[in-house]
C-alpha cells in the first residue's frame, strides 16, 4: 500500500486576509490631506479540483496539512494590499469530500470540477474607505480576517464502467492485462492485488473502463480483508462481472458457493441491487477447470446469469466476453439520465432575520448573553482592541445593527456578561446600555487627535493673518484732524 492511497484526512487553511492601513496623507502646502490608507489583500483559498492524471490521494497522505498564503496588508498612498494566492490541490476523478462527522460536502466527478474547502479571510478596510462626512479622518483601520481552518476526509471511488469482482486468485488481474493494456501485478498467492487497477477495452465502436477490485471474501462488508477498504470502488461501476475459479485447490470452494458469498458482501454493503450481472467461468484451459464449468453452468443460467467460459492465459471465449460487456455498457449509457451543468449550491447559516441571534446562558450562577452572527462575529475578529476610535466604531456599528435593542428584549441589565462569538472564541465584556466605547474620547466625530498639534506654517499663517487684521482695524479707527 505504499504506492495507492484512497482515503486521508486533510488539514487545510485558507489564507487570512491582510490588515487595512491608517495613514495620512502628508504632502508640502497640504497639511490637511486626509485619510489614504489602503485595503488589505483576500487571502488564498483552498480549492479541490479533479485532474484525470491523477490516480491516487498518495500526496495527501505524506502530507496532509496544507495552507494558503495570507493576504498582504494594505499602505499608504491609497495602496491596497495583494490578494493571496490561491493553492489549487488536484484529486483524482471520484473522490468524495467529507467532513468528520461522515457528511458528504462534494462529490467530484468529471475533469476540472472544483470545490472550494477552505474559504480566505477578506482583507480589512483602510482607512481612507472608513471615512465619511462625519469621520472625515479615521485614526484606524480594520484587521484582516483569518483564513478558514477545515478537517475534511478524502475518499476515491474509481470511475469504471466495470467492476471485476471475486475472491482472491480468481483471475481478475489476468483477465483485465488480456481484455486492455493494464499490466497489473500477477501472482498465485492471494491478496496479490493490494490496489484497484484500471484498464481501457475497446469493443467495436465502444469504448470502456474495467476495473479489478482486490479481492473479496466472506466478512468484507465488515472490514475483514481488503474488501471493506475497496467495496467503495464498486459504487460508481455500470455493470458488475463475477469471476469465478474453475480450478480452485481449497476443497471447501466451488464456483457457486463463491458466488452466494460474494452476492452476499454485495447485499450487506448495500446500493448495488440494480446492476445488471455476468459471470465469468474462469481458467477452462486446466482440464478439471473445463469440467468444472460444464458442470456448473446450467445451474447459474436457471438463476438468469449470462455465463462465460474463458481462459486468461490461453485467450479463449474473450472476445465473446468484451462484446457482451460493450452492450451491457451501451445500454446503461444510454439510460443514464443526460448530465446537466454543474450547479453551485448555497447553504447559508441559520439566522433570523436580523442577521444573528441572542441567546441567555448561566456562566458561574451569573447571567451571559451570547450574539452569534456572520456579521458581530467578523467585526470582532476586525477590531484592533487598542485602538479606543476602532473599539467605539465597533460600537456603533453593533448599535445599527440592532444588538442592544435585542440585548435589552433579552433581559440584559446594565452590568452583565455579553460574548460575541462561539465558546472557545469569543470576546467577552460588561454591557453598559447607550454607552460609547471609547470614541468620545477623541473629541467630535471625523476630528483626528493627530490635527490638534500647532504647526509652525500654519501658526505663521495664524499670525500673518491676525496682524493684517489688526492694522485694517486701526485704519478704519483713524480720523484725520
Amino acid at each position: 500500500m505504499t504506492t495507492f492511497v484512497d482515503r486521508v484526512e486533510l488539514h487545510v487553511a485558507a489564507g487570512s486576509g491582510g490588515h487595512g492601513c491608517a495613514s495620512v496623507h502628508r504632502e508640502k502646502f497640504k497639511p490637511l490631506g486626509g485619510p489614504d490608507g489602503g485595503n488589505g489583500g483576500r487571502g488564498g483559498d483552498v480549492i479541490l479540483t479533479v485532474d484525470q492524471s491523477v490516480t491516487t490521494l498518495i500526496d495527501y497522505h505524506h502530507s496532509p496539512h496544507r495552507k494558503a498564503t495570507n493576504g498582504k496588508p494594505g499602505e499608504g498612498g491609497f495602496r491596497a494590499g495583494k490578494d493571496g494566492q490561491d493553492l489549487v490541490l488536484t484529486v483524482p476523478d471520484g473522490t468524495v469530500v467529507l467532513d468528520k462527522a461522515g457528511n458528504v460536502l462534494a462529490d467530484l466527478v468529471g475533469e476540472g470540477t472544483s470545490y472550494i474547502a477552505a474559504q480566505g479571510g477578506r482583507g480589512g478596510l483602510g482607512n481612507a474607505a472608513l471615512a465619511s462626512a462625519r469621520r472625515k479622518a479615521p485614526g484606524f483601520a480594520l484587521l484582516g480576517v483569518p483564513g478558514d481552518l477545515q478537517d475534511i476526509v478524502l475518499e476515491l471511488k474509481t470511475v469504471a464502467d466495470v467492476a471485476l469482482v471475486g475472491y482472491p486468485s480468481a483471475g481478475k488481474s489476468s483477465l483485465i492485462s488480456v481484455l486492455s493494456a493494464a499490466k497489473p501485478k500477477i501472482a498465485d498467492y492471494p491478496f496479490t492485488t493490494l490496489v484497484p487497477n484500471l484498464g481501457v477495452v475497446t469493443a467495436g465502436s465502444t469504448v470502456y473502463t474495467v476495473a479489478d477490485v482486490p479481492g473479496l471474501i466472506p466478512g468484507a462488508s465488515q472490514g475483514k480483508g481488503l474488501g471493506l477498504e475497496f467495496l467503495r470502488h464498486v459504487e460508481r461501476c455500470s455493470v458488475l462481472v463475477h469471476v469465478l475459479d474453475t480450478a480452485t485447490l481449497e476443497s471447501e470452494r466451488d464456483p457457486v458457493s463463491d458466488l452466494d458469498i460474494i452476492e452476499e458482501e454485495l447485499r450487506q454493503y448495500g446500493g448495488l441491487g440494480d446492476r445488471p450481472r455476468l459471470v465469468v467461468l474462469n481458467k477452462i484451459d486446466v482440464p478439471d477447470g473445463k469440467d468444472l464449468a460444464e458442470m456448473v453452468r446450467p445451474d447459474l443460467e436457471a438463476r438468469g446469469y449470462r455465463v462465460f467460459e474463458v481462459s486468461a492465459v490461453a485467450h479463449l471465449g474473450l472476445k465473446e466476453l468484451s462484446f457482451a460487456l460493450a452492450e451491457l455498457v451501451a445500454t446503461a449509457r444510454g439510460a443514464k439520465p443526460k448530465e446537466e451543468a454543474t450547479r453551485i449550491v448555497i447553504r447559508p447559516k441559520a439566522v433570523d432575520d436580523a442577521g444573528f441571534t441572542v441567546t441567555r446562558e448561566e456562566a458561574g450562577g451569573e447571567p451571559l448573553f451570547r450574539v452569534r452572527g456572520e456579521k458581530p462575529e467578523r467585526w470582532v475578529r476586525q477590531t484592533d482592541f487598542n485602538n479606543d476610535e476602532a473599539v467605539g466604531y465597533l460600537a456603533d456599528r453593533l448599535n445599527r445593527l440592532g444588538i442592544e435593542q435585542a440585548l435589552m428584549k433579552a433581559g440584559a441589565r446594565n452590568g452583565d456578561g455579553v460574548a460575541i462569538g462561539p465558546e472557545d472564541n469569543a470576546v467577552v465584556f460588561d454591557w453598559e446600555p447607550t454607552a460609547m466605547a471609547g470614541a468620545e474620547m477623541l473629541g467630535r466625530r471625523g476630528e483626528d487627535h493627530r490635527f490638534e498639534g500647532v504647526r509652525p506654517a500654519a501658526q505663521r499663517r495664524r499670525d500673518r493673518d491676525a496682524a493684517r487684521d489688526e492694522a485694517q482695524r486701526d485704519f478704519d479707527d483713524f480720523e484725520p484732524f
